[in-house]
């Protein structure tokens, strides 16, 4: 069995791919204080095909859907299924996750919702939150500081307004330097899936503990050869001769086919089937807190793809607060009822 390359599959794993039939999807939630979520599915398409199976989102016949087929300035047609429906609460958004049957079906997603009344004030947190694909994957942020992270979590729309900003040389920088550390990231990832996959085929086999020790003790070497030269690791790895340096060529020899499954079994896991697309959310009051971003709208945004929840679970919030009117002035009243008791009590006595 021939042995791919660690690299090219991490590549692979690593580059957005598009299809021609997948539709630009955003999903934009308004939230409103009693716990409501109005929900709001837009998808747009060059072609007036739809299939149920290419949707990101699931929505079904109880959402009230719209087509319309608008043409740009430049001629270009573009088809739009707009479908809506308010859900009473977000254990009916997570019901159908869970029920889901598009193309995102095999990813956990979930959103949540709370309230907190704080007499002065009522406090609103929503979240939409997809879990990790990796158990025991290396977190991005060993890879990139905190600006390289913000520039990777992104939307593709404010990274192309920063390119072609005042400062285009520092982002395009910034764009090199996350992309060649995001390579390195994803490539560390797929040789540890390949470790863990190996460690497992081999497990109660005469050697095979004492080998997955010594494999995974060279992560860091594997990574290294292949960042440093690509090709030279390609060819020493695919003729087993750096497993026979790690583990002897008799176990080489004895773990040869486990080491060919191995590899495909990382392929598996680590390919992602995942089609990408934006969600966004409306919050009741001044929102005070998020780790989104504001779109042209002035709406919280945030772009859903595979690499955002490869080792970690990622998770969409935003917190609001809306002042309690009422309450200001029950405590005002209060404050005058209290202070008048005072002075009557005060004159009474002299």
């Amino acid at each position: 069995m021939k042995r791919k390359p660690f690299k090219i599959i991490a590549l692979l794993a690593f580059m957005i791919v598009i299809s021609c039939d997948e539709p630009e999807t955003v999903v934009t939630n308004f939230v409103n204080s009693d716990g409501t979520i109005m929900r709001k599915i837009e998808m747009k398409n060059s072609k007036n095909k739809f299939k149920r199976s290419d949707f990101q989102v699931p929505f079904d016949s109880t959402w009230i859907v719209t087509d319309t087929c608008e043409i740009s300035e430049k001629g270009d047609t573009a088809w739009i299924k707009r479908a809506v429906k308010l859900f009473k609460d977000v254990n009916e958004i997570n019901l159908t996750y869970k029920n889901d049957s598009g193309a995102n079906r095999v990813i956990s997603r979930y959103a949540d919702f709370k309230k907190t009344f704080k007499w002065f004030t009522t406090e609103y947190h929503f979240s939409e939150t997809i879990d990790k694909i990796l158990s025991d994957g290396y977190p991005l942020g060993d890879f990139l500081d905190d600006e390289e992270l913000l520039y990777f979590y992104s939307p593709d729309i404010l990274k192309y307004e920063q390119e072609k900003s005042s400062d285009s040389l520092k982002y395009r920088a910034i764009y090199d330097t996350v992309n060649q550390k995001a390579e390195i990231w994803a490539t560390k990832n797929l040789i540890s899936i390949w470790i863990d996959e190996f460690s497992k085929l081999i497990e109660g086999k005469k050697g095979g503990k004492e080998a997955a020790i010594i494999v995974r003790s060279h992560v860091d070497d594997l990574l290294k050869m292949i960042v440093t030269d690509e090709q030279i690791f390609d060819s020493l790895w695919s003729n087993g001769i750096i497993l026979k340096e790690y583990i002897g060529e008799s176990d080489y020899e004895r773990f040869k086919d486990e080491s060919d499954t191995a590899n495909e079994k990382a392929i598996e896991n680590y390919l992602v089937d995942f089609k990408e697309y934006s969600v966004r959310i409306s919050m009741p009051g001044k929102v005070t807190g998020t780790n989104g971003f504001i779109d042209s709208s002035e709406v919280l945004l945030w772009p859903v793809k595979s690499d955002y929840f490869l080792t970690e679970t990622y998770n969409m919030w935003a917190e609001s607060k809306i002042s309690n009117v009422w309450a200001w002035v029950v405590s005002g009243l209060f404050l005058v009822f209290v202070i008048t008791g005072v002075i009557i009590k005060i004159i009474k006595r002299d």
